[in-house]
């Protein structure tokens, strides 16, 4: 017996739930396209994570006819010679190149310089000292005390124990590389253990100066932010960076939330104005003044863009954003207050007016999940002060680059070295490689600052 012909109701239903199935398909192949082809480009993938297709800027650099390297005009350096060589050594011929003549009795005519730039080969320098006791007329034996340093019967010294950490925190380099590069550059020969330990006897003599980085931080009129994973023993942690131009401060914990950044003690007590990438823990401290960085939200509206190919909108955010940030340089540049409002507004209505395209476009939808795309729209949208403060206040920067520059370097310890083996060893590194970093910032040579904190003396930035 045939199945009865289903009613119109059955069959505008089944059609409904169809255009449902088909829409949620349709939204999660546009989800999947969008994690296929993430790139550093359109997401915070770091550049390293892109694989081996050619990135857009390499290409553009092709078809521009350019080759790698330094381009013609571009600023270099070169070798010169000194007026004040360590060495003269005269080379006299002793023939005439001609006819073979004997030039001993010739007249001079001329030199020509030539000098060789080199270092001399180090090698280990053993100084004794002696300490004299002394006995007094009362029976007592006085013993002459150990200079710093000289706490025991053979000890390396402030020079050897400055190279291997700033072999190790400077230059990535692992503790058994270290160990070999010293013993075949200078001849002395430390063992693996005698480097680790040094590591944390610095980090110890630096606790004073971490503390006043971090107050500095907090005293500051504009600071960037920021997290990242760490490895600690093949456990997963977070390290969380707070920092200036001049002031760099780290933070390692187990978690990425606000527990971890209130122990950070940074932000709890910051009132200036906090850059960073809109992650909703720093939304906790609304004391401060918070600027999201612009190079983050470019590039989630270059993936918008690639998500939805037909859509103009995204182009036209982007441009007014970068239109923003270079009048926003333009008008640092001519010393002003401001960015002219003749121009500042014609950009900011371009701006707006992209926003209501695209949340006209990608309605919210009840009941169900909403996309990558509505939730940037919505952020730039309710987030409006935060998103352009770089525009109404030129000493807001633009982007949270600052941070992602301190940030850097313990990413690349991590690719090269591997995880941390323990957290206290992980920590130490931290508060040297903070100290560094900040010390570079002022201009200080990274090898005599660390040679300043082995020998009881670490520099400090300027409080005023």
């Amino acid at each position: 017996m045939p199945e009865p012909e289903p009613s119109r109701e059955e069959l505008l239903a089944l059609i409904e739930a169809q255009a449902r199935v088909i829409e949620e398909l349709r939204a999660e192949i546009v989800e999947l396209k969008r994690r296929l082809g993430r790139n550093s480009g359109n997401s915070s993938q770091p550049p390293s994570a892109d694989g081996p297709a050619v990135s857009p800027s390499r290409a553009a650099r092709r078809r521009s006819g350019r080759n790698p390297g330094k381009q013609p005009g571009a600023g270099g350096s070169a070798l010169f010679q000194t007026s004040t060589p360590d060495e003269v050594v005269d080379h006299v011929p002793d023939a005439c190149g001609g006819c073979g003549s004997d030039l001993s009795g010739a007249r001079p005519a001329g030199v020509v310089r030539r000098q060789v730039h080199d270092i001399p080969t180090l090698m280990p320098i053993v100084v004794e000292h002696r300490l004299h006791r002394k006995r007094c007329s009362c029976g007592s034996t006085t013993t002459a005390p150990a200079p710093a340093g000289v706490g025991a019967a053979a000890v390396y010294g402030p020079n050897l124990r400055a190279l291997a950490v700033y072999l190790l925190v400077f230059q990535h380099i692992p503790v058994a590389r270290t160990a070999q590069l010293i013993a075949d550059v200078t001849g002395a020969r430390p063992s693996t253990g005698w480097i680790s330990s040094v590591l944390s006897t610095v980090a110890d003599v630096l606790v004073d100066v971490e503390k006043l980085i971090k107050s500095l931080i907090v005293a500051a009129h504009v600071i960037h932010i920021d997290e990242t994973t760490s490895n600690i023993n093949g456990a997963r942690w977070w390290l969380h960076v707070a920092g200036t131009d001049k002031l760099t401060a780290y933070h390692l914990h187990p978690s990425r939330g606000r527990t971890a950044v209130t122990e950070f003690g940074v932000l709890p007590a910051f009132e200036g104005t906090v850059v960073h990438d809109a992650l909703s823990v720093y939304d906790a401290y609304p004391q401060a003044r918070h600027a999201l960085c612009g190079a983050h939200l470019a590039r989630e509206l270059v993936a918008a863009g690639e998500a939805d190919p037909d859509q103009d909108w995204p182009a036209q955010a982007l441009r007014a954003l970068h239109g923003l940030n270079t009048t926003a340089h333009q008008a640092r540049d001519q010393q002003l207050p401001a960015i002219p409002p003749e121009i500042a507004d014609p950009l900011l209505d371009s701006w707006r007016h992209a926003l209501r395209v695209g949340l006209a476009e990608h309605r919210r939808a009840p009941g169900r999940r909403q996309s990558k795309t509505r939730n940037l729209l919505e952020r730039l949208r309710d987030r409006d002060a935060q998103v352009l403060l770089f525009a109404r206040d030129l000493s807001v920067p633009f982007t949270n680059n600052q941070a992602e520059r301190d940030v850097r370097p313990t990413k690349t310890q991590l690719k090269i070295s591997g995880c941390h083996r323990s957290e206290t060893t992980a920590r130490a590194w931290l508060r040297i490689r903070a100290y560094i970093s900040t010390a570079r910032k002022h201009g200080r040579n990274v090898f005599q600052t660390l040679r300043d904190a082995i020998t009881g003396n670490p520099w400090t930035p300027q409080t005023a």
